[in-house]
């Protein structure tokens, strides 16, 4: 994420091609919108866009990225695209009847992807998949193989003659905590410079209402009265700003807690 002069946090904005085939006005528009303001301000007005068209066929999934990231690269906007398919469900999209053999990226696959964007640009990454779940699910339903990264990587170097030519994507990462750390520092060690953990997030923003609930019921079952005493006001314990600001401090520690396992903590104090 980054801190613009408009005075708002910009951040990678998810374009998923479904069920219009590749007729992508809404990509269109915010890369419009990009333009303009990169003319008047000298950077655009969003710094990444996430393109997915993994369900379309590699050929036109990444001739639609080779198009939209020649003219993103001109204003140095980032491009995350996916190649491969994330099981689970997410924005309605329902992949968890998918075989599983399609849940695993190949490296040709990969290359292929960054045969086109390389020559472009070296702003783009590339979410393969390795098993990756939308959601969480109990250990064992999922079968994360992040040693392909590995894999995808040595292919490319050999392919490209650079040692890791790979910025890769951790899609589906919700679940995948201190229980199985291997998988998380495995990926990283490949090339993964993002990794994904919304449903992990949702839950803790959840996590810190639920236990400020339990922690004030009594004082949370009408606007007078409470254990303190019967015409004792409770507007401090519900007013939104107090619930609110409990939730984003659970969402925080566990924010904390993926950059202590992603190694990513206090990095920029130390560069």
């Amino acid at each position: 994420m980054r801190l613009l002069s408009i005075g708002a946090v910009v951040m990678s904005v998810r374009c998923l091609c479904r069920p219009c085939a590749l007729q992508l006005p809404w990509f269109d528009g915010m890369l419009a919108a990009d333009k303009e303001y990169f003319e008047k301000n000298g950077e655009p007005l969003f710094s990444s866009h996430m393109l997915d068209l993994s369900e379309e066929v590699d050929e036109e999934n990444i001739e639609t990225c080779v198009k939209y990231f020649t003219e993103m690269a001109k204003m140095k906007i980032w491009l995350e695209m996916e190649i491969g398919i994330t099981g689970g469900v997410e924005d309605g999209v329902d992949n968890s009847g998918v075989s599983k053999d399609k849940l695993y990226t190949s490296s040709e696959q990969v290359y292929a992807v960054y045969e086109a964007l390389a020559p472009i640009a070296p702003y783009f990454s590339i979410a393969a998949a390795f098993g990756n779940v939308h959601g969480v699910y109990k250990p064992g339903n999922v079968k994360l193989r992040p040693e392909l990264l590995g894999q995808h990587q040595e292919y490319a170097a050999t392919k490209s003659g650079s040692p890791t030519p790979l910025f890769l994507v951790f899609h589906g990462g919700s679940g995948s905590t201190a229980d199985d750390f291997s998988d998380i520092k495995t990926a990283v060690s490949n090339g993964v410079v993002k990794m994904n953990i919304d449903t992990d997030t949702q839950w803790a923003y959840w996590e810190g209402l639920l236990k400020f609930y339990k922690s004030k019921e009594g004082y949370l079952q009408g606007q007078i009265g409470n254990p303190e005493g019967e015409d004792k006001p409770n507007k401090s314990f519900y007013d939104p700003r107090k619930w609110l600001r409990e939730c984003e401090a659970s969402m925080t520690k566990r924010v904390e807690l993926a950059f202590q396992e992603l190694g990513a903590f206090e990095t920029l104090s130390k560069s």
